[in-house]
């Protein structure tokens, strides 16, 4: 458990750190890159997405067990996971009078968790694939829900004040979305291959266990790239009532929810171990595309986002700790 504790806050803290040290050179002019940080943002962003976690996915998904009827459910959950969250967070904004673009902030840090990237890797480094082969399912929609409920409530809020002509859910933009389409692609090859009976090359083993924490790794670099911390005192009661909704309130809902579907009686508990992994991560990077898009706080979102990630250096051993009771 030591090790897989110390992997996981190398992996998260050192990212994050090489992305902020890079952004700080180049912002001094120490470091002169060929290109912007804001393409070498999108550039390990799209490496990490379009190509190690599609390859990732295709692998779990071919070996993925589908035995289990109640574990259809588990793709649900996840898009309960993220409208609970969100709906929380704007009753909160309610009770402490925040303004629209101050909610619409706000409703994106309840709604967006990073699922996949935090999450993910720590069901990888404490459940090994077995754990990690559950991530895909419960995150199975999470895209299609990121733009047709997330987007659309943050563009709503940004319209409250002033009317704007377009359209809070466009279908043929989000379905052109390479992102999605990848997505997609990548789980129906895998589905297909798990259908088909062919054995997944035991080479497969090894390519999941670099490529997770490599794209986690990408991704993390890229969000260090544009870190800012000069914010977060401003807005520490709006970031700690964040960190109540994901570490607290989220997970005990779906916690409850898990035991009531028997997933404590499935395969040692693996499954209840997952959904509390997931359901207590941070606030995703997703969380700052809203309102840098559509003119909301994104001060706010910003320190919601470092306040909640740098909670997890208390929070993984209690995660870890939660995961051996279960």
């Amino acid at each position: 458990m030591t090790k897989q504790l110390v992997n996981s806050f190398l992996i998260i803290y050192i990212s994050l750190a090489i992305g902020y040290l890079i952004q700080l050179l180049v912002k001094k002019s120490i470091l002169s890159l060929p290109f912007s940080l804001e393409k070498a943002r999108k550039i390990l962003q799209k490496l990490a997405i379009l190509f190690f976690m599609p390859l990732t996915y295709i692998g779990i998904y071919w070996m993925m067990d589908f035995h289990q009827i109640k574990l259809l459910f588990f793709p649900l959950l996840g898009i309960l996971n993220l409208i609970l969250g969100g709906t929380i967070a704007i009753l909160i904004a309610g009770r402490i009078r925040l303004n629209n673009k101050d909610t619409g902030a706000f409703f994106c840090c309840g709604f967006f968790s990073n699922l996949i990237n935090i999450g993910g890797l720590i069901c990888f480094l404490s459940l090994g694939e077995e754990g990690y082969k559950l991530v895909p399912l419960y995150t199975f929609f999470i895209q299609i829900t990121y733009y047709a409920i997330g987007f659309s409530i943050a563009k709503y809020y940004s319209m409250k004040d002033k009317q704007q002509d377009q359209n809070a859910f466009d279908l043929k933009v989000m379905l052109k979305d390479p992102f999605i389409l990848v997505g997609l692609a990548s789980i129906i090859i895998g589905l297909s291959f798990n259908a088909s009976g062919l054995l997944r090359p035991a080479i497969y083993t090894t390519i999941i266990s670099l490529f997770i924490p490599i794209s986690t790794i990408l991704l993390l670099i890229s969000i260090g790239l544009s870190m800012k911390f000069n914010k977060v005192r401003q807005y520490l009661k709006e970031s700690i009532l964040i960190a109540a909704i994901k570490f607290l309130i989220v997970p005990a809902v779906m916690i409850s929810i898990g035991f009531l579907f028997g997933y404590h009686q499935i395969n040692d508990g693996l499954p209840l171990k997952v959904i509390l992994i997931l359901s207590s991560a941070p606030v995703a990077f997703h969380s700052l595309i809203p309102p840098s898009q559509y003119g909301l706080n994104l001060d706010l979102a910003n320190s919601c986002w470092i306040f909640t990630t740098f909670s997890l250096i208390p929070l993984i051993p209690l995660l870890f700790f939660l995961i051996n009771l279960i």
